[in-house]
């Protein structure tokens, strides 16, 4: 090896057989990113490497086993979503210039990929002439810019098209990774081989290029349009559009910007086509849904590392069994997902026919999985081996955490935790899945306040992301933590809240579920309700919620929410007629809509029950029935922040993304009032005042208003 040249971020060396190394290792850092700084670095070594006619080849390696390139820097993607078109157009240039420089040295280049290449590494290698992956499991390469709103902007749509032809549709409007073997599949990588073999690879292909003059003669071809046929083009465009459209309901551009940049750069010249991606880029980064989409992904990042407590120095206690009390519907759901991540666990429940009904249900999920492609048999075997059951609730004695999840009902909750006092050991936590019980009200009952804990999770518990993580009054920072950790293991995300009525999603739900139900009554048609609300991005209307979860539920849920903030609950009595008439939604086959066909249609039931309680004058706009749904769910979300329920507004705002599929693109209820600006909401709430309390702006809204403020503060580029 001869001499080697540092930089902060980058060590070249040089090999035998005038081959360069150059090594992309930040210090310091767990993974490589790519920071304006980096690529100016970048820039310097590149400039160095122009004059050099002495090589004969460059290889570019990460210094960090197992992790290669993880994209731009976070921070200034943070900064880049508020930033304007022209420092946008200019940080765009930048990268471009970069790439391609690199794109032109005077010798053939190889990228050595041994780990995540994310968007921005990505885009780096494909400057390169070629690119060698390691056969690990953790490799994986991906252009995933459009799960933030944006598109690969630095030659992406543009080299990857140019590669690999249209299959370069998929990976950009999709953004999914794809590994070393569908990689080599697609032409992306040249070749795959194991880590340690990279270099040794690298070298003897970049000899063969430079003898054989390959490298030439692929610069040459991917500088030139793709020459798709116009046959392949309108139909290719014309299925990914539909299918783009389909999928995004027109509410996520990035997918149809980056198709947009492909189609249009596909036919031209390699350097016109960079212009037509800067095009496209300028649409969409800067969007207020790119801001919103890059908050979230900052959000999921805090949530993934965050201990669920202040005090980071506390670890928690390992669980190495796990036991479910009840088989139903809930209980089976927890215990699958505790047992399909390797923990042992044990369901008890009073007799053996809910037993088998529990295990039924476990096996049902696996095989949905299953079906799918999901789930392979083993798995099946392997969730078995893991899952036990009894009707005795000795078989809990061995079990570190105990989840509780029978019937809603206090009374019984309360006396199975004084049986189980019996059997649990000392230390053993014990949580329940309640939905609405006061958990610092029910710990009192429990063999010790401070190991009792809520675990709230949401049906279905293998499609739902979120657990509610509910402390008490008494319970210890040690149980959250512990039961925080165990959430994760079991690939759930747990956000923990002060114990409320409702808690953080049902509490922040209920008042725009329940001003739904004041616009029916009003006379507004349910369909319209159901249409204004997927409009804004639900996943479903307000009212065809209400017949999914079941009206009784709803009710009752309802009742305990009134009770609790009586001052802005309005009574709504077609859905306790409706309730009590037996009529409960889905799973009774009729509800606010029959069920059972095609498709949900009119109940002539409910029409008599509403024709009673109609009040009249309704809003007929979309917008006024927008925010009369919309409003009064914000202002219930900034009491929660208000009364430090959720230690900071991303809890409440993921909560509500993953709970009751807030729509993304809006970054959450918080985030959307941002985006609206407090001072044009409090205007707006000022033309509801005569529907009384539930639209009065609350002191943190009044305080946005009038300073400016926000939830989420913009950050600064550097």
């Amino acid at each position: 090896m001869h001499g080697a040249n540092m930089s902060n971020a980058f060590r070249l060396e040089e090999r035998e057989g005038s081959i360069a190394l150059l090594t992309f290792d930040l210090p310091d850092k767990k993974v490589n990113t790519l920071s304006r700084a980096v690529l100016g670095e970048l820039a310097q070594i590149i400039k160095e490497l122009e004059g050099r006619s002495d090589l004969r080849g460059l290889l570019f390696q990460s210094g960090k086993p197992g992790q290669f390139i993880a994209g731009a820097d976070l921070n200034e993607i943070g900064a880049m979503a508020f930033a304007s078109k022209e420092q946008i157009g200019q940080a765009i240039d930048f990268g471009h210039g970069i790439f391609r420089r690199l794109s032109h040295l005077p010798f053939p280049t190889a990228g050595l990929i041994d780990g995540n290449s994310m968007g921005g590494g990505t885009e780096l290698i494909l400057s390169l002439d070629y690119r060698i992956a390691s056969n690990a499991a953790h490799t994986k390469i991906a252009l995933p810019e459009v799960k933030i709103g944006v598109i690969p902007g630095w030659g992406g749509t543009q080299r990857l098209t140019r590669l690999i032809g249209l299959n370069a549709i998929d990976m950009i409007c999709g953004g999914e990774p794809v590994d070393a073997k569908k990689a080599l599949a697609l032409g992306l990588v040249f070749d795959v081989v194991p880590a340690e073999k990279l270099v040794e690879e690298g070298m003897r292909l970049l000899e063969y290029s430079q003898s054989s003059g390959e490298w030439k003669r692929l610069r040459e071809a991917r500088s030139k349009p793709l020459g798709l046929s116009i046959d392949q083009a309108t139909f290719a465009f014309a299925t990914a559009e539909g299918y783009i459209k389909g999928k995004t309901k027109g509410q996520y551009p990035a997918p149809l910007a980056a198709l947009r940049a492909i189609q249009k750069g596909a036919n031209v010249p390699l350097e016109e086509g960079l212009k037509v991606e800067k095009e496209a880029a300028l649409e969409v980064m800067g969007s207020p849904i790119s801001a919103n989409l890059v908050g979230i992904f900052f959000m999921n990042n805090r949530l993934s590392r965050d201990p669920g407590v202040d005090n980071t120095s506390l670890q928690p206690e390992a669980v190495q069994r796990v036991g479910v009390v009840g088989a139903g519907l809930m209980g089976a759901g927890i215990a699958t997902a505790h047992a399909r991540s390797g923990i042992p666990t044990a369901i008890v429940d009073v007799d053996e026919d809910r037993i088998a009904g529990g295990m039924k249900r476990a096996e049902e999920v696996i095989n949905a999985r299953i079906k799918i492609g999901r789930a392979t048999p083993q798995d099946m075997a392997a969730m078995l081996e893991h899952l036990s059951t009894s009707t005795r609730q000795a078989t809990l004695a061995e079990a570190d955490v105990v989840v509780e999840a029978i019937t809603e009902n206090e009374q019984a909750k309360v006396a199975t935790y004084k049986e189980l006092a019996q059997h649990l050991k000392p230390g053993a936590i014990l949580a329940s899945n309640t939905s609405t019980i006061s958990i610092t009200r029910m710990a009192e009952s429990a063999p010790d306040p401070s190991r009792f804990i809520g675990m709230h999770f949401f049906y279905p518990v293998d499609r739902m992301e979120l657990v509610e993580v509910i402390r008490g009054a008494k319970t210890s920072d040690q149980t959250v933590v512990t039961i925080v950790a165990l959430a994760k293991k079991i690939r759930k995300t747990p956000i923990v809240v002060q114990d409320c009525a409702g808690f953080l999603v049902n509490r922040v739900l209920f008042p725009y579920m329940n001003e739904a139900l004041l616009l029916l009554q009003e006379g507004v048609p349910m369909d319209t309700i159901d249409a204004v609300a997927t409009k804004f991005g639900m996943p479903m209307g307000p009212i065809a919620l209400h017949d999914l979860v079941g009206l009784d539920t709803a009710f009752y849920a309802g009742q305990v929410l009134a009770h609790a903030y009586p001052d802005r609950a309005v009574p709504v009595p077609i859905l306790g007629e409706l309730a009590q008439s037996g009529q409960l939604g889905q799973k009774t086959g009729s509800g606010f809509r029959k069920h059972g066909g095609k498709r949900p249609e009119p109940n002539p039931a409910f029409e008599a029950i509403l024709e009673k309680h109609k009040t009249g004058n309704p809003p007929t706009d979309a917008e006024t029935i927008q925010y009369r749904l919309f409003l009064p769910m914000l202002l219930e979300a900034t009491r929660v922040v208000e009364e430090k329920i959720v230690r900071e507004p991303a809890d409440a705002d993921m909560g509500l993304i993953f709970g009751i599929g807030f729509p993304p693109f809006r970054g959450g209820i918080l985030r959307w009032c941002d985006t609206e600006g407090a001072d044009k909401i409090v205007e707006r709430l000022k033309g509801f005042e005569s529907l009384g309390k539930r639209f009065e702006p609350t002191e943190t809204l009044k305080q946005h208003a009038q300073t400016g403020e926000r939830f989420y503060p913009i950050p600064k580029l550097s």
